[in-house]
């Protein structure tokens, strides 16, 4: 049976010629130039002399793709990779941000002829963008990944991954890229000076998460159903999901009798249910602000606020994001900045006086490992490596100090 040659074509919204094998369309640069007829001849020329063996490999092994095919032949996949519960994980939005540079300078770029060099373009490119240096590294390994992935799925040859792989990270103080400031344990005093803005339900998390040194993810996801309330001293929190879940690691969080006299009014609803919903939230806001009036409603208002609250209809549950959102609007009313101050100034000033919720576990782990060392904050924390802790909770310099008087 005789077999029809591709043809070569014009794609008119790029102005690049283009030929179509096996259902795959591959571009060949500028329509009409002696190089991309030159391509398409060879490519052409591969394709046809593997037509006998269609059956058993029906394609080259190292199919001539651009850097743009290939990043989207890698977020198909990690579509359907970086998946918990359902749903897609944050992860895929990291990839996107890091490829989106990468697609502007070199996405018509041969994958395999992508090499070092273009790897450092694309990371000044990050830089130039005023990025901070570990944000630049974790996008340049994901865009290592996805090469990784190209040739576990023999899509390009080895070689290109091994090259790019040569690439160091960079290093603190030795690139022009801002560093971030390392996360901080949170004062109890800012903490209870921000409750005071804080909706009854976010400020029981918050007080929640102070006692347990949880995750925000995971104060955010409690149901009844995942609380074992069996022993009366000390409650189980088992998360349905957790970070480190896909090592095949289990993660168990304790609530002592302060946890406990929190959560528990959060338990009296259906099992699968979250224990903190921003539906629950919003209502107990409106009914404090109605507590509050001291005149009636007029009719007006309540169309307004109908309308309102069909227009953004509260969540089932809280997200680390929203949860974080919710703390920093607090911090804004909490320590307002001076009026005096322009736009400039005032982000400024709310950056310096906003804390997140991360900050908590930091806290937590840091009240831990004074009173109880390392090992019992790397256990409540659940950490799998002791190094993790040590990132988290700060050193106790006052009993160094100390030690260092006697023996110094």
């Amino acid at each position: 049976m005789s077999v029809r040659t591709p043809k070569y074509r014009l794609h008119k919204a790029s102005g690049q010629a283009l030929v179509q094998l096996d259902g795959r369309r591959i571009y060949l640069g500028k329509y009409g130039t002696p190089e991309s007829k030159e391509r398409y001849r060879r490519l052409v020329t591969k394709w046809l002399s593997q037509t006998s063996d269609k059956a058993s490999k029906p394609y080259p092994v190292h199919r001539e793709l651009s850097v743009s095919e290939l990043l989207a032949e890698y977020v198909r996949h990690a579509k359907s990779y970086y998946v918990k519960n359902g749903e897609l994980t944050d992860e895929i939005y990291g990839i996107r941000a890091a490829f989106r540079p990468l697609r502007e300078l070199f996405g018509h770029t041969m994958a395999e002829t992508f090499g070092p060099k273009d790897l450092k373009l694309v990371r000044q490119r990050m830089i130039d963008s005023g990025h901070s240096r570990r944000y630049i590294n974790d996008n340049v390994n994901r865009i290592c990944r996805a090469f990784k992935w190209a040739v576990e799925n023999e899509l390009i040859p080895v070689t290109t991954y091994q090259a790019l792989v040569t690439v160091s990270g960079l290093r603190r103080g030795r690139s022009e890229a801002k560093e971030t400031r390392p996360v901080q344990p949170v004062s109890p005093a800012t903490v209870e000076a921000t409750l005071k803005h804080l909706s009854p339900v976010v400020a029981d998390m918050v007080r929640l998460q102070q006692f347990t040194g949880c995750r925000p993810g995971e104060v955010c996801a409690i149901r009844p159903c995942d609380v074992d309330c069996d022993d009366d001293e000390v409650w189980t929190y088992v998360p349905m999901a957790h970070k480190t879940e896909h090592y095949g690691r289990e993660r168990s969080i304790f609530l002592g009798p302060r946890a406990q006299s929190i959560l528990r009014p959060y338990l009296l609803r259906a099992a699968t249910d979250f224990c903190f919903s921003p539906a629950e939230s919003e209502a107990k806001r409106s009914a404090q602000r109605r507590d509050r009036r001291e005149s009636p409603m007029m009719p007006a208002q309540r169309r307004r606020q109908a309308k309102s609250q069909r227009s953004r209809a509260p969540g089932k549950r809280y997200t680390k994001d929203s949860y974080r959102q919710a703390i920093q609007r607090a911090c804004d009313k909490a320590f307002p900045a001076p009026e005096d101050l322009d736009d400039d100034a005032v982000k400024a000033w709310q950056s310096d006086h906003r804390w997140s919720p991360n900050q908590l576990r930091h806290t937590a782990a840091t009240d831990i490992r004074k009173e109880f060392g390392l090992e019992a904050s790397q256990t409540v924390l659940g950490h799998s490596s002791a190094d993790v802790t040590q990132m988290y909770a700060e050193r106790d310099y006052a009993k160094a100090r100390e030690i260092m008087k006697n023996v110094g």
